[in-house]
């Protein structure tokens, strides 16, 4: 076992799951374990913060922050599709004059995600613009596939996925441990993608979209998602140590992931399904490490 779940730490790269589910955000008793909130996952590098996509979680995500906030954000969307950006008016910094979100976006070919976000984000389909909260918010297209470098001695790897629109997986490193974010994608049977198999090489932890199991998956090619199946496959391939499943299917209920985390296990010891409010810790294999 390489990681635990505990209180956050500075020391390594920490991992903390605010949303979990895909699709669609799902309250109700059947979905209290793994969580009803969409996808958002938060990535510590020593202090060094970054957000991936802004689902329903990042308004939790949020409300945690503001007592210690930074007085900057970068949050990294995997695309742009409703369940990956729903939260980002509801994030509580964007309320505060002093604070600078930066926005990233790999899947347009390099062009900003501030155009479509503004067709998302304005009437008649929501009340207000992005430019109406207090924060500032900035726009950064690239392209899947390029490493982000942020100038202080962090740099993040693509890569591009296969999803209806494009989706864009990163690789974080830090302290000597790496862990990958993977989600939307649609695996394809029997072929292996080498490429994400580089992307995956001896990670720590694959965060993996597992949205349908594999009779579910047979119903919805063409649909952009994955399987926990898969997962395991491109983790064992890669010599990846451990998987998250995640981007939980809007149907699965706790007893249904129960059993999908129980599978899991198994299959690959150390790996996991994905819980919402769940940190994961990977203490840093470096004696001194600053970012």
């Amino acid at each position: 076992m390489v990681f635990e779940d505990r209180t956050s730490s500075t020391d390594g790269l920490t991992v903390r799951f605010w949303g979990t589910r895909g699709s669609l955000p799902r309250p109700g008793p059947e979905f209290l374990r793994y969580g009803g909130n969409t996808t958002c996952v938060e990535f510590r590098l020593g202090t060094r913060l970054f957000i991936v996509d802004a689902g329903s979680g990042i308004a939790d995500a949020g409300k945690a922050l503001m007592e210690h906030a930074p007085q900057g954000f970068d949050i990294l969307f995997s695309h742009l599709h409703h369940d990956h950006i729903s939260g980002l008016p509801f994030f509580s910094p964007a309320l505060k004059r002093d604070c600078s979100i930066r926005l990233h976006c790999g899947n347009l070919n390099g062009e900003s995600p501030e155009a479509a976000l503004g067709q998302m984000f304005c009437p008649p389909l929501f009340p207000i613009s992005l430019s109406a909260l207090p924060c500032r918010f900035s726009y950064r297209g690239f392209r899947s596939g390029a490493s982000l470098d942020f100038g202080d001695g962090i740099v993040i790897g693509t890569c591009s996925l296969e999803h209806p629109g494009g989706a864009t997986a990163y690789r974080f490193e830090y302290g000597g441990r790496s862990v990958c974010f993977i989600s939307d994608i649609e695996h394809r049977p029997g072929i292996m993608d080498e490429k994400l198999v580089d992307f995956c090489s001896h990670a720590d932890l694959v965060i993996y979209d597992s949205m349908f199991n594999e009779a579910e998956f047979k119903e919805c090619r063409g649909w952009g998602h994955s399987t926990w199946d898969a997962g395991v496959a491109l983790c064992k391939a890669a010599g990846a140590r451990a998987l998250a499943a995640t981007h939980h299917h809007m149907r699965h209920t706790d007893a249904i992931l129960d059993t999908v985390d129980q599978q899991v296990r198994a299959a690959l010891p150390g790996s996991f399904v994905a819980r919402e409010g769940q940190i994961v810790c990977l203490k840093s294999r470096v004696p001194e490490c600053v970012a």
